[in-house]
Parts: structure tokens; sequence; C-alpha cells
């Protein structure tokens, strides 16, 4: 064989390789709850380190526009997977019962629900005793305004008023003061009453989880008709996640650039900031690290599901059974992934 012979067989035997490695990768649609902020690093950190790719998997994310649009996109088959609120996925089992494709929680990522209610300062409210005769506000599907009855009850809160506005207006008109305290994810709403020109300190933060309400947060999504017929692909996505997620976690101001990647118009040092408190407040949260990473507490998520199917107002009853599938989870090694604890 002359040399440019082996050249030319090298070249194909080296393209056919590419081409079949290609067609080994299984193709994977993710969809993120919301728009590429800080938190998106979670995903995007082992998809830009390869891990996804490593593992096999041809992985495709999204940004979302809510939790409860992600749960329909992945039980309508848009996507396979998705990041999604527990409540909304819980609050589709019961209004669905009868919903073919059920998306099933396969890992819990927010051990504790971010929301939140925020207040100025200046109102005085200081604790939930405080919103007693007072207008609220946030958008209709705010998860902490739909969980809000669990926190009321928690707390002895009556007579709450509500606003609704859109999204981009939440925090305008509590700094307006058109309203006295709204609801919303802790680490979203502080940084948007932040770029509206209000002091961190001057900004009361009574987060759910601080005051009775351990919901759970946001959790990967898996169809069930994957699950069924390839429980090996999200297997090997959890474990690329959590790989990825433990570099995060570890240095998340290292690790922010693959959010600029996907979306050039954000504030680095802002996005740093939002994922480092959803790290302190969520991820690696004193309940997180009692239960474990991914994991999830069978009582607790019982009490979830009865909470959230009263407060909700559902058709039929949660049943927790129905919602969380721990079997493809990562070994326990591969799951020590949180950040040592603050002292």
């Amino acid at each position: 064989m002359n040399k440019r012979h082996f050249i030319q067989t090298a070249a194909t035997l080296a393209t056919w390789a590419a081409f079949g490695s290609a067609q080994a990768q299984t193709a994977l649609k993710f969809q993120l709850d919301w728009r590429f902020e800080g938190p998106a690093a979670l995903f995007l950190q082992p998809a830009a380190k390869g891990y996804f790719k490593a593992a096999g998997l041809d992985v495709t994310i999204d940004s979302g526009n809510g939790s409860g649009g992600t749960v329909t996109r992945v039980a309508s088959g848009t996507y396979d997977m998705g990041f999604a609120d527990m409540a909304a996925l819980m609050e589709f089992h019961a209004n669905n019962p009868d919903a073919p494709n059920k998306p099933v929680a396969v890992m819990m990522v927010y051990n504790n629900t971010p929301a939140a209610v925020l207040a100025l300062k200046k109102s005085g409210i200081t604790k939930p005793a405080d919103l007693n005769g007072k207008k609220l506000g946030a958008p209709v599907f705010d998860a902490g305004r739909k969980g809000f009855p669990i926190f009321q009850k928690a707390n002895a809160v009556s007579n709450v008023a509500w606003t609704s506005m859109d999204p981009p207006l939440r925090e305008t008109m509590l700094v307006r003061g058109d309203i006295d305290a709204i609801t919303g994810f802790s680490f979203t709403s502080l940084l948007n009453l932040e770029a509206r020109g209000v002091k961190a300190e001057d900004v009361v933060i009574l987060p759910y989880a601080d005051y009775g309400v351990k919901l759970y947060g946001n959790a990967i999504i898996a169809s069930p008709k994957l699950i069924k017929e390839n429980p090996a692909a999200i297997k090997a996505f959890l474990t690329a996640f959590a790989k990825g997620a433990k570099e995060v976690m570890a240095n998340p101001a290292g690790t922010i650039g693959t959010v600029k990647e996907r979306d050039g118009i954000i504030n680095v040092a802002l996005e740093t900031r939002r994922l480092q408190l959803a790290v302190d407040s969520v991820l690696a949260s004193p309940d997180a690290r009692k239960e474990g990473f991914g994991q999830v507490n069978p009582g607790r998520l019982s009490l979830m599901a009865s909470q959230v199917s009263d407060a909700y107002g559902t058709k039929t009853r949660v049943d927790p059974k129905a919602v969380w599938n721990g079997s493809l989870l990562p070994s326990a090694a591969e799951l020590n992934v949180l950040p040592p604890a603050k002292k």
C-alpha cells in the first residue's frame, strides 16, 4: 500500500468511526424551567465539559418559561426530560389523571423550595404574622403564590388580599408601594429588587423553608416512555449531571461562563450571585445534607403531596408514589457532590 492510499484509507476509517460514534449517541431533548440564568450552569457545565457526550448522549438544552410549561412539554413528548418544580409536577398528575404520559421526577435538585415572601423593611414586615391584612402580589402561576395557603396555615396568617401581574412588574410594584409584599423565588426576586435600586439590606426575606413549609423544589423529570424504553440513558444523564453539578457548586464563579455562552447579554456578576444564592439556600441546604443530594424522604414527599392537593385544589389527590422514581439515581459515591458546609 503506497503512502497516498494509506492516508486515504485512514481518513475513510476515521470518518466512519466518527459516524459510528455519532450514531451511537442517544439524542435527548431537555427543557429548563426558566431562562438561561445562574442556576442553568448546573446543566450547561456537564454539556460544555463533554460529560453528556462521554456518557453516550447527545443532549439539547433549551430555556423554559415556567415549570408548568416544562411539565406539559415533557408530557406531550416534545421533550424527553426537563427541570421543574415538584409542586407543578404533582399538580399536573392530580389534574390530569388520565393523561397517558405523565412525567416522573427522577432526581431531586432543589431539596427545598426557593419560594419566599419578600417585603421592604420600611413596610414594618419582619415576620409572617405581620402579613395579616396586607396586600400581596405575584403572577397567578407563581409557585410561591400557589403554595401560599401552606405557608399561611403553618404561620396563622389571615386576611391577605392578592394583586396579580405579569412577572416583570412584580418587583416594580413592590418598590412603588402598590403592594406590601410579594412571593417569588428568593434568589430571583432579591436580585430583581436590587436591579430596581433597592439595597439587599433593605429587603426582608421570609423563606418558606425557614417557616415550617418543607416543600421540595425543582427536580429533574423524565417521560415514562423514556423510563420504560431507555432507562440506561436516564441513568447516564443523571450521572453526568451530578459530575457537572459538583463542579458548579464548588466553583460558581468559574462555571458561570457556560451560561454566558448560551446568553451573551447576561450580567455575569449578577448571575454568579444568583447561582451562589441558589447553592446556599436550596442546593446545599441542611435538608439536602441530611437526606442526600438527589434523594427524597418518603414521609416528607407524602406530606407535600397532601399539602399540594389541598392548597392547589386539585381534581384528584396527589399520589406520592406516582410522581417519584428513584431507581435510576447514580451511586452514593457519584451523588456525593455537595460542597463542604459553611461554618
